[in-house]
């Protein structure tokens, strides 16, 4: 990658590499395993003009997303994320069952998954579209009653809806920012799709905390770009939208809740822009003293996770994994765990049993095994749910089983009920 996609300059400077990894979500058939699997480059760079961090786009989404093997339904706590930002957007934006203009509300979402967000907006009685490319979890959202086009999201899919259902009075773009190589397209693509008077709301993880707290594991190949509220200031410009509002959220270690709306209309923008902006620049995101010693800091965290693997199994002491997101096998990946040390992992989607991690071979059993096996570690994947996991498996303290986060650092944590 020699050029920033964003903003076209060659001034890009590294930041971290990870080597070589299958994509992350790219689940082996157990008729699978004896078959070449690609790997490719995962290498973090920054520009240093506009400060979009970013990765080359060696996969396309078409690879990653037309069929799709996550679920947004199987986390609770991300299903109510959605109803209450639904239930606040609704008040917020005075939605109702009226838009803007005094006509029936219209409300889109881009990368709509499986109608885990949309299905509240179904339950007010408010018009909407989910927009989302993964045939088979696009055809779970319609069985539950969610409208939803099988469809990647470009300029020319925005101005289709718009033609046949009209503007959207409000545009939900959750955890999907990061997933498309072309920003300025898909950008011009929300524009098309929202009213003149409309708006435009994003969810993506914050490069600041992702920096400040090791989140190295979110780095894959599905996600191209990474995002500070500066540089998302510069993607939004691209495509007609300014920003007017921004919450940093707790979700996926640490989010941006981006408010957009075409430029025409926006105003200025709130003080907790400006506030988040002095956060980022006082973090020196916006020079390369602030990414510096990341690498450094990534390298200690394969080392701690390591070493407590081989030290548990020279003990003769069992560990087994807990879930496989993609963040998981960026992890697993880089830190070259495999079976003997990590004997299997569990997740609460049955797509993914009795399927394998890409590139490590783990195996993915439902999450009763933890139960009937009793080990005595179990190591957390998705970090970012601790709360709502360590309540999930409390159960292993009958029999002094305890839990391993990796991140932000190696912590060993004893449950109770």
């Amino acid at each position: 990658m020699t050029r920033c996609r964003l903003c076209g300059s060659e001034a890009m400077a590294s930041v971290v590499d990870l080597g070589a990894t299958p994509p992350c979500e790219s689940f082996l058939a157990a008729d699978q395993l004896d078959q070449p699997e690609p790997a490719y480059p995962l290498h973090l760079r920054v520009c240093t003009d506009c400060w979009l961090a970013q990765i080359p786009p060696l996969i396309t989404p078409e690879e990653t997303f037309k069929e799709y093997a996550y679920f947004s339904s199987y986390s609770t706590s991300w299903v109510e994320h959605a109803r209450t930002f639904v239930a606040d957007a609704v008040q917020r934006l005075s939605l109702g069952s009226h838009g803007s203009d005094g006509t029936d509300a219209f409300v889109v979402e881009v990368a709509s998954n499986d109608g885990y967000l949309l299905k509240h907006v179904v339950d007010r009685g408010i018009r909407c579209l989910g927009i989302e490319p993964s045939v088979n979890v696009g055809a779970a959202a319609r069985e539950a009653g969610v409208p939803t086009l099988t469809e990647f999201l470009s300029p020319d899919t925005g101005a289709a809806v718009r033609e046949e259902h009209g503007p959207a009075d409000l545009v939900v773009a959750n955890n999907v920012y990061a997933h498309i190589p072309d920003v300025v397209g898909f950008t011009q693509g929300l524009r098309a799709l929202v009213a003149d008077d409309g708006w435009v709301s994003i969810e993506v993880q914050h490069l600041l905390t992702l920096i400040e707290e090791n989140q190295y594991d979110t780095i894959y190949h599905e996600h191209f770009q990474y995002y500070t509220v500066a540089s998302a200031i510069r993607a939004l410009a691209s495509g007609g939208l300014a920003l007017v509002d921004v919450e940093l959220l707790p979700t996926h270690g640490g989010s941006i809740r981006l408010w957009a709306r075409p430029v025409e209309v926006a105003g200025e923008p709130s003080q907790r822009v400006a506030d988040v902006l002095a956060r980022e620049k006082a973090a020196g995101l916006q020079e390369l003293s602030g990414y510096t010693e990341f690498s450094a800091r990534v390298a200690k965290v394969r080392r701690d996770l390591l070493k407590f693997l081989i030290e548990a199994a020279e003990r003769g002491e069992t560990v087994v994994g807990y879930g496989a997101p993609g963040k998981g096998n960026t992890l697993l990946n880089h830190c070259g765990i495999r079976p003997d040390l990590l004997a299997y992992t569990v997740d609460r989607n049955p797509y993914k049993h009795g399927r394998f991690t890409p590139g490590t071979r783990i195996p993915i059993l439902p999450p009763e095994q933890i139960a009937a096996d009793r080990p005595n570690y179990v190591l957390v994947l998705p970090w970012n749910l601790r709360a709502e996991l360590v309540e999930q498996l409390s159960f292993v303290h009958e029999w002094g089983g305890r839990l391993v986060f990796p991140i932000p650092e190696l912590s060993i944590v004893e449950v109770t009920r």
